[in-house]
């Protein structure tokens, strides 16, 4: 879930069609014509219970408007001080919401100028311009207006020792060679391995619930995260090269090395739970030396360079060399992909769970009436009959994005637009965009801060999906070499739609308990109710 920002947010493969039939268009191709169709095409009511009744919900005109220049109001403080103090408030006094709105009721601006993690001295500059609203938010996309080298995690890069001395495909610019080739190697990887996505979904998910089913018996309660961890893993392993890791030397280890090594490159915009001054210290002040993580990601290494020839032989014919692609398609599994499904899954699941009993009937009555009508076996036309199970998964992007940041240094003098005023942006700014305010920006949604689940059912609901950005650009956009929105975004949705056919296939109903973690939510399933057919 590349060219996302911040981490784990990014669940960002490079993808080419999953599906190599009309029905399969999910998978988004600049190749695939049939694709636009299916996305123009409205997600239509066809559960049995009414859907929940939004007031009607009017995107903003496209039409220029005349708004005043306005001075970018904020300040970045004194040298040293500022960063460290903005610092403070983002991670121990505010927490990341409460430092947005209140210098946003501070300012009357939803644009500002502020200091973003980490700050000195990791990074040498940490001054950005912060765009807070869906209106001047999307100006990160566009790569005629900024630049995107090395700002993959914000302002700082993680040393390239991490991912084999290469700066891999995530913190590439367009304009460089070697994103065409590096991306074009991720749509290959896709496509090539299309026809597995879906029966190794089921097969590594599938057990993945009796595992559940398991430890609640045993024990009362499970932690779904880390059982999802291990069948992500196993999933990427079979789908993408054909190889249960679990079978291999890396065995059962690569969920954890793959959670050390990702520590290792975030651990600047994380919070541990540690006593203030020693996470502080540890963490935010220093990078951690690569040569601790070395022995370890070289395991990993190993088995992506054992069972990827098909691959590399592609990279070759791209213009790549071997070792590169190897490093890069480590990256693009382990880190944009296993980083995604790890934090996007139990938000998901939170998110569905806490809707309660209603909306779980709902999503039980219409997955198994769109099996049924399929002969019984999941397939992508069976779930384009589904509206309020697509519907929701694009919910639970829009509410919880797994992609928190977007970073863009602007290439030329520019003019911003928020919803209230223009802003004139000088040649060489940062500018930072934190995406829960953009997609729940109350002008653009109504009942923004809420799980609605319908919200994209029909033709109104579905005009909303441009407002949907977690993927680096708008959900009904397309991803392309020549720009850095997420190739792999339809793939992130099939996924998670997959998540949600196969538990409502098995249970009709589930509890839960929500905690936190490092790298996102905590989810403990208490109780899962069988179907009942």
């Amino acid at each position: 879930m590349a060219s996302s920002s911040l981490a784990l947010s990014s669940l960002h493969i490079q993808t080419s069609p999953i599906h190599k039939t009309t029905d399969g268009s999910l998978i988004i191709s600049k190749t695939i014509p049939s694709m636009r169709r299916h996305m123009a095409r409205p997600i239509s009511a066809s559960i049995s219970e009414k859907p929940s009744i939004l007031p009607p919900q009017q995107p903003p005109s496209n039409q220029p408007n005349k708004l005043p220049i306005k001075k970018i109001p904020g300040d970045y403080g004194l040298p040293l001080i500022g960063p460290w103090s903005d610092r403070t408030d983002f991670w121990y006094n505010q927490g990341g919401n409460e430092f947005f709105k209140s210098r946003i009721q501070k300012y009357q601006s939803t644009v500002f100028r502020t200091n973003m993690p980490p700050g000195p001295f990791i990074a040498s500059d940490s001054k950005v311009i912060a765009l807070l609203d869906a209106k001047s938010f999307p100006v990160l996309f566009d790569v005629t207006k900024v630049e995107k080298r090395d700002i993959f995690t914000g302002t700082f890069m993680p040393s390239t020792d991490l991912t084999g001395g290469y700066r891999v495909l995530s913190y590439l610019d367009p304009s460089e060679p070697n994103h065409e080739k590096l991306k074009k190697l991720m749509f290959y990887l896709l496509s090539s391995r299309r026809d597995y996505v879906i029966p190794e979904f089921e097969t590594s998910y599938n057990k993945l619930f009796k595992k559940l089913e398991s430890e609640i018996s045993s024990n009362g309660k499970v932690s779904f995260n880390d059982a999802n961890d291990q069948s992500a893993f196993e999933f990427l392993g079979k789908s993408f090269y054909g190889v249960n890791p679990g079978d291999t030397k890396l065995g059962n280890d690569g969920p954890g090395i793959i959670q050390t090594w990702l520590l290792f490159q975030l651990h600047p915009l994380l919070t541990l739970g540690l006593p203030k001054i020693l996470e502080d210290v540890a963490l935010h002040s220093f990078k951690l030396p690569p040569l601790l993580i070395k022995s370890k990601y070289n395991r990993l290494l190993e088995f992506f360079n054992e069972n990827s020839v098909d691959l590399q032989n592609e990279a070759e014919k791209l213009g790549l060399a071997r070792d590169e692609a190897v490093h890069n398609l480590l990256f693009a599994t382990c880190f944009n992909t296993f980083g995604g499904m790890k934090k996007f899954f139990p938000n998901l699941m939170i998110q569905v769970g806490r809707a309660g009993f209603n909306l779980h009937t709902q999503l039980a009555q219409e997955i198994r009436s769109g099996v049924k009508s399929n002969g019984g076996q999941v397939t992508m036309k069976a779930m384009e009959q589904m509206p309020l199970m697509k519907s929701t998964v694009y919910e639970a992007l829009r509410i919880e994005p797994p992609v928190t940041s977007q970073y863009g240094r602007a290439k030329r003098d520019l003019v911003i637009e928020s919803h209230d005023a223009a802003f004139e942006v000088k040649e060489g700014e940062m500018m930072y965009g934190y995406q829960p305010f953009a997609t729940k920006d109350p002008k653009i949604f109504v009942r923004s801060e809420e799980f609605v689940a319908d919200r994209f059912v029909g033709e109104e609901g579905e005009k909303l999906l441009k407002y949907v950005l977690w993927s680096n650009g708008p959900e009904n956009e397309s991803p392309s070499v020549s720009n850095k929105q997420c190739a792999g975004k339809d793939f992130v949705v099939l996924v998670g739609r997959l998540l949600l056919v196969l538990f409502f296939l098995r249970y009709d109903s589930f509890e839960i308990e929500v905690g936190t973690s490092a790298l996102g939510s905590a989810l403990t399933v208490t109780s899962l109710k069988r179907a009942s057919f």
